[in-house]
């Protein structure tokens, strides 16, 4: 009995939102260092990562893990995957038909950077949507509620890619829109984080490939993407997430995410305070 009554407090702390939030952040966080480090270690590390984030969730938060689901993850990964796709071919065909893309097929250099490219965008999907989605915009959301932690999320996203090469005051804020307010609103439309990790993947993925840099970074992919016009139109060296272009695309699709959210009943409100 006495040993069972010194560990309450112990599981009170550790299932606090903030508490547990920091110590996925270190967990999830040394894994996501190993990112594009090979191709192997990225997916290996990726693994480690999805471990350590339900071992979190169930053994300090208490808590089960719906979000990491098995029952529906290859359903919500290939709808994920498909708004991703759908998502950069409207934002990249309709800079394209204003002149600002123009595609070359790289060969097989382009060939040959495939196993990474396709290892980094799952692996990079992978920790930042536990990082982000699953850990800090519900841990933000059980504090302040839905709209608190999708707002807190999107603007924290834009603020970390910040540091990303060539990055400027614009880009952090196209980010926080387009990218943290987008899988912000598809993880609270469907919970699961399966579906955000095919959005996130696919994206960066499919950008990569077709030769655009990604946030900044500019990897071998299987096309070489010449760019030509306004850095609001084409995004300029940043890449496509400082385009004008798929802000207006992501915020008109996150609008219906949320339309659906709400309609659904996964919205959680603003916890009231007790006076």
């Amino acid at each position: 009995m006495t040993t069972l009554t010194s560990e309450k407090p112990l599981v009170r702390l550790l299932r606090l939102p903030l508490v547990w939030l920091v110590i996925g952040l270190v967990a999830v966080g040394a894994a996501s260092l190993f990112v594009g480090a090979g191709t192997v270690p990225t997916l290996l590390c990726t693994v480690l990562a999805l471990v350590a984030y339900w071992a979190l969730m169930r053994f300090v938060a208490g808590r089960a893990v719906p979000e990491l689901a098995a029952r529906h993850a290859g359903r919500d990964l290939l709808i994920g995957v498909g708004i991703g796709a759908g998502f950069l071919a409207i934002s990249v065909g309709l800079i394209a038909l204003l002149g600002g893309y123009r595609f070359t097929f790289d060969g097989a250099a382009g060939l040959s950077a495939l196993p990474e490219l396709i290892a980094v965008a799952i692996g990079g999907a992978v920790t930042e949507e536990l990082l982000f989605r699953g850990l800090f915009q519900q841990a933000i959301e059980k504090l302040g509620g839905s709209w608190i932690a999708l707002a807190a999320t999107a603007v924290l996203f834009g603020v970390v890619h910040g540091a990303n090469p060539g990055a400027t005051v614009w880009s952090s804020i196209a980010i926080a829109v387009e990218a943290g307010g987008l899988m912000g609103a598809a993880f609270l439309w469907k919970r699961s984080l399966w579906l955000v990790i095919g959005l996130h993947a696919s994206w960066n993925g499919i950008e990569q490939a077709i030769g655009i840099p990604v946030s900044g970074h500019v990897d071998p992919g299987l096309a070489i993407t010449t760019v030509d016009g306004p850095a609001l139109l084409t995004g300029g060296a940043f890449g496509l997430e400082a385009s004008l272009v798929p802000v207006l695309v992501s915020v008109v699709i996150s609008a219906g995410m949320l339309v659906a959210a709400h309609r659904r009943g996964s919205l959680v409100p603003r916890p009231s305070r007790r006076r």
